[in-house]
């Protein structure tokens, strides 16, 4: 009895995960899109600041980290903006609070539907792999009511169901790239942000705020 119910519900659930994986791969797509355009433009902002910070340990002018404080279009140069501006006010006490602050505020932005990502990237491989195992049973469940039909009815349901593993790989792979690529571009912009810290650090010291 119990196994006819999971058969009748096998009999609808394998198209149900398959218009499922159509869902999630038409969501993940419109996230990889929306941080490859958002990231884009941050991580090349970082790469301008990472080059005057080289820049300014080469030549040993930490005062360059007020060039830095100008830029507001990068993450790293509103955070010394910020630093500078603290300086100003209340000295070096509780510079490193201001950076930790900043930072916390601006990750949720930065790795925005990178959870999603992982998550579709870790699971949509066994939603697939779930489509497929309905798929075969609903293929030798109507063999067994059909014995007729013979080897073609049978092979035509599992390549038919094999067709769920594929989607489930077609959606998996692009988030996990993604998500590997996004997140690297997002470490490195929080590093960026850590050496500018470090830089305020030491024109706090040069100049004895």
């Amino acid at each position: 009895m119990l196994a006819e119910k999971v058969f009748a519900v096998a009999h609808l659930a394998d198209q149900v995960v398959l218009w499922i994986l159509v869902v999630l791969s038409i969501l993940s797509i419109g996230m990889i899109l929306e941080r490859f355009f958002a990231l884009r433009k941050v991580s090349g902002e970082s790469q301008k600041v990472r080059a005057q910070i080289k820049r300014a340990l080469e030549t040993n002018s930490v005062e360059d980290v007020e060039n830095i404080a100008r830029d507001i279009n990068s993450v790293e140069g509103r955070a010394a903006g910020y630093a500078m501006k603290h300086m100003k006010d209340s000295g070096s006490r509780g510079l490193e609070e201001i950076f930790n602050s900043y930072a916390l505020t601006e990750r949720p932005e930065l790795e925005k539907f990178l959870g999603f990502l992982a998550t579709v990237g870790s699971n949509a491989v066994y939603v697939g792999l779930f489509g497929t195992v309905l798929g075969i049973m609903k293929a030798f469940n109507d063999l067994a009511n059909a014995p007729e039909a013979g080897q073609q009815t049978v092979m035509a349901g599992i390549s038919m169901a094999l067709v769920a593993t594929a989607a489930g790989l077609f959606v998996a792979i692009p988030a996990v790239i993604s998500y590997n690529v996004y997140t690297k571009q997002v470490r490195g912009i929080f590093q960026s942000l850590d050496s500018v810290k470090e830089l305020c650090l030491a024109y706090a010291k040069k100049k004895g705020i």
